[in-house]
């Protein structure tokens, strides 16, 4: 057998493989010049991405109706006690409990130096009263306001008013726009009195009618041995 033939014949294939590194790579366009990667905004929202949903705190249903309770309060500052209160169930976001908190009044007139003027008068004094929901925060609520004592009761628990004593103030303190304000009159029938002005001035005798509307008084005088009425404006007399 000739060299040649003991020489192994060589096939396709049989040429020396070079190993080409991973990341070396032919010329084109993906070849590695060295530029940083550009990586995805971790931040960026999806296009089609959805808001998520989150469910909101169920607020605690209000359990109840509302009553009317009376409150002891500092007196002379009923009015400023009230709009305390007023503004601690707003901060505290209390309103669903709280309905109207009123200081009961009404209007009188009167006569200073024989001027005429309307002023208000309370019902009350050291007590205003509140529409509520009673319950535990309600309750701390208003025993923590700056000025108020306490709620009437009995047993040391707060006591509704009953609904006809609720309306009989509230139609009493209710100021009307078609009736004028009642005058505050300080006589009664049967008082002994003295005139001050007028005609009939140091004359003295007994009220027999009083007519708050008009602010006028009728007074008995003894005149010349007879019982004769004078009626004279409420502001002209005063008691003996």
């Amino acid at each position: 057998m000739s060299d040649e033939t003991q020489e192994h014949e060589k096939l396709p294939g049989d040429e020396p493989v070079t190993a080409v590194p991973a990341d070396v790579h032919e010329g084109g366009p993906d070849e590695d010049d060295g530029t940083p990667a550009e990586l995805a905004d971790p931040f960026a929202g999806d296009e089609n991405a959805k808001p998520v949903e989150v469910a909101a705190a169920e607020e605690a249903p209000v359990v109840g109706d509302r009553q009317w309770y009376i409150l002891k309060v500092q007196s002379n500052r009923e009015d400023s006690i009230r709009e305390t209160l007023l503004r601690r169930i707003s901060l505290q976001g209390m309103d669903k409990w709280f309905g109207e908190v009123i200081v009961p009044k009404e209007q009188v007139t009167e006569f200073k130096g024989g001027k005429k003027r309307v002023v208000s008068r309370k019902l009350y004094p050291g007590y205003i009263l509140v529409n509520m929901i009673l319950n535990d925060e309600t309750w701390y609520l208003v025993r923590e306001t700056g000025g108020i004592g306490d709620f009437t009761g009995s047993a040391g628990r707060p006591s509704p008013m009953l609904p006809q004593d609720v309306a009989k103030l509230l139609n009493k303190a209710e100021v009307k726009a078609d009736e004028s304000p009642r005058l505050k009159i300080a006589f009664k029938k049967g008082d002994r009195v003295k005139i001050t002005e007028g005609t009939s001035e140091n004359f003295e005798g007994e009220v027999e009618q009083i007519d708050e509307a008009n602010g006028r008084v009728t007074v008995m005088l003894s005149i010349f041995g007879r019982s004769t009425p004078v009626d004279i404006e409420y502001w002209q007399i005063e008691t003996v």
